[in-house]
């Protein structure tokens, strides 16, 4: 564990992000960083800029910042996985309404759904969207099969000598019908543009083994921590490990093994989490998360890092304000993190721009990454590029600060049986 104070300013980061459930390339999050760090600066008064990484082992970039008058150096690199998040969207149509029914009774058989309800309607209502628009489109697919079948049958009629024609037109409308239905949804799986079909894959992917991470999983986590080891080996101040959505609940079980196991040398650099939008209950509530429900409790426990989660109540996506440790059961008597906190968009975004975010719920489930409005009076206790780029540790940064009172700390889960 981390026995030696970090240094008051620091001068050099290590960042790993973890994105979550996202098919896109990590370019996305570089161009994505570029753009808002810029916005970012105009609207704070600092300087900040992007450059090539140091190192090619992984993909990422180079930034150097002066904030609060400080000249700081950060390496950022992206823990990739969405080549395993392809891999589990390339499914056919009638396998995707497979993982829709295998999903649904995942959470409806288990209980868990109606527990997630207690907490924020917003992501449940998000997990069942899919479900109504993908049940719609198959409705509006079986009407269009029969009118295929029926226009055929009718062609038939219209020939004469019904009854000698009869078995081959009904075969040739059944084709007929059955290829008109499939492709239909499948030119609804191609665009998706009400992105139904993504969310089907994504809670699929979360519930493919009742919570148990799947072999692919595992190994690519094994791999991002060899990655944090080797950074915590190297000449810098803090090494920042950065979950969002999906990835929150991906770098709380890789840190748990690293420190686990003691990869986290005792006069290393500050290790410290920061979850953002975390989506953990929607794992962690499910019969077999045993591993997961394991890994919040050690590492909730643990004076080895500093673990921060910031949510939003107008990020429908996520469990906002929910602190993934108590509200899964499994909260240790000698708790002391996360640390949870509210971004607080209605707040820290100008009137205009909460206006034009609210109801892109997918944009604002990615507001974390963006720039906030410089807004009089308000405090800077989230500044993602303060926080990734600026001289000040995530401990020294949160230091005194107290946790969200809208908080939900109560355990709700159902499931609370851990990894031995």
């Amino acid at each position: 564990m981390t026995s030696t104070a970090p240094p008051i300013v620091i001068a050099k980061r290590r960042v790993m992000y973890i994105p979550g459930y996202d098919p896109v390339p990590p370019r996305a999050y570089r161009e994505r960083y570029r753009r808002e760090a810029a916005r970012q600066a105009a609207l704070s008064g600092y300087t900040i800029a992007l450059g090539p990484p140091h190192s090619k082992a992984h993909f990422g970039w180079h930034v150097s910042a002066e904030i609060e008058g400080h000249q700081t150096e950060t390496q950022v690199a992206v823990m990739v996985w969405a080549d395993i998040v392809r891999a589990s969207m390339d499914q056919g149509v009638l396998a995707s309404y497979g993982q829709l029914a295998r999903t649904a009774w995942a959470y409806l058989g288990s209980g868990a759904l109606f527990r997630l309800m207690r907490l924020r309607k917003g992501p449940v209502i998000a997990a069942l969207y899919p479900v109504v628009v993908l049940l719609v489109q198959a409705m509006l697919a079986l009407l269009l099969g029969y009118g295929a079948y029926r226009g055929v049958t009718a062609l038939g009629h219209g020939l004469g000598d019904w009854g000698r024609l009869a078995p081959l037109l009904t075969a040739a409308g059944c084709a007929v019908g059955t290829v008109s239905l499939l492709a239909f949804l499948r030119w609804c799986q191609r665009r998706d543009h009400l992105l139904a079909w993504y969310l089907t894959h994504d809670y699929a992917f979360s519930a493919q083994a009742q919570g148990a991470y799947p072999p692919a999983q595992e190994a690519r986590m094994a791999q991002f921590a060899d990655t944090i080891a080797e950074a915590l080996t190297t000449d810098t101040d803090e090494v920042l490990i950065i979950g969002h959505s999906s990835g929150a609940y991906i770098a709380i079980s890789v840190l748990a093994d690293l420190i686990r196991v003691g990869r986290v040398p005792a006069n290393g650099p500050a290790l410290a989490l920061l979850t953002l939008g975390h989506v953990v209950p929607m794992v962690s509530f499910l019969p077999r998360a045993y591993r997961l429900r394991a890994d919040l409790a050690y590492l909730a426990a643990s004076d080895a890092l500093t673990w921060v989660d910031v949510t939003a109540p107008g990020d429908g996506c996520s469990f906002a304000l929910c602190d993934p440790v108590a509200v899964s059961g499994v909260a240790p008597k000698d708790k002391r993190w996360p640390l949870v906190i509210s971004a607080a968009f209605s707040q820290t975004l100008r009137p205009a721009t909460w206006a034009a975010l609210r109801w892109r719920l997918f944009e604002a489930h990615f507001q974390y990454l963006n720039a906030f409005d410089n807004l009089p009076g308000r405090t800077d206790d989230y500044d993602y590029f303060r926080i990734t780029a600026g001289p000040r540790t995530l401990a020294a940064r949160f230091a005194g600060r107290a946790p969200s009172p809208a908080r939900i700390d109560r355990a709700v889960n159902r499931y609370t049986g851990r990894a031995a």
